[in-house]
C-alpha cells in the first residue's frame, strides 16, 4: 500500500511539473513586445525565454551585429516589470558589453551602439523570477 501511495505521489508531482512547463507561452510575450520597440528601430528577430519553471538558469542566443548600427533588445512578460529576467550582452570573446541590470534595478530594454562587427551573445538569466517565462525582441537602426 505504501508503495502504491508513493508511486501515485511521484506521478502527481511529475504531472504538476510538466503542467508548469507547458504554461510558458513565450509567443504572446513576443507579440506584445514587437510594438514596444522605440520609434526608429526596425524589428529583426524574436527570442523565446523559457526557463522551464526554474529548471534552466539561463537561455542564450547569438546574433551577428554590424558596426555602425544601434541595436535595441527588449524583454516582455506578464506585468510591467521583467520578473527577474536579466539580459546580458557579450561580444565574440565573451566580454560583457551591456546588461539590463543597472544600479540595483532591472531595466526592460537596452540600446547598444555596435562598434565592432561580429557575433554577440544574448543571455537571459533569472534572478528571483516567479514564472521563468518571457519573450524578447531585437531591433536595429542605422
Amino acid at each position: 500500500m505504501k508503495k502504491l501511495i508513493f508511486a501515485l505521489g511521484i506521478i502527481f508531482i511529475s504531472a504538476s511539473v510538466q503542467q508548469t512547463y507547458a504554461q510558458c507561452n513565450t509567443e504572446k510575450h513576443v507579440e506584445a513586445c514587437i510594438p514596444k520597440l522605440q520609434s526608429g528601430f526596425t524589428f529583426l528577430k524574436s527570442y523565446n525565454i523559457d526557463g522551464q519553471g526554474g529548471a534552466k538558469d539561463k537561455v542564450e542566443y547569438s546574433y551577428v551585429f554590424t558596426k555602425g548600427a544601434t541595436y535595441q533588445i527588449r524583454i516582455c512578460n506578464d506585468g510591467e516589470a521583467t520578473d527577474g529576467i536579466v539580459l546580458t550582452l557579450y561580444d565574440s570573446s565573451r566580454k560583457k558589453v551591456a546588461s539590463t541590470k543597472y544600479e540595483g534595478s532591472t531595466l526592460s530594454s537596452i540600446a547598444f551602439p555596435c562598434q565592432v562587427t561580429g557575433i554577440y551573445y544574448i543571455t537571459f538569466t533569472f534572478e528571483g523570477s516567479s514564472n521563468y517565462c518571457g519573450g524578447s525582441v531585437l531591433g536595429f537602426k542605422r
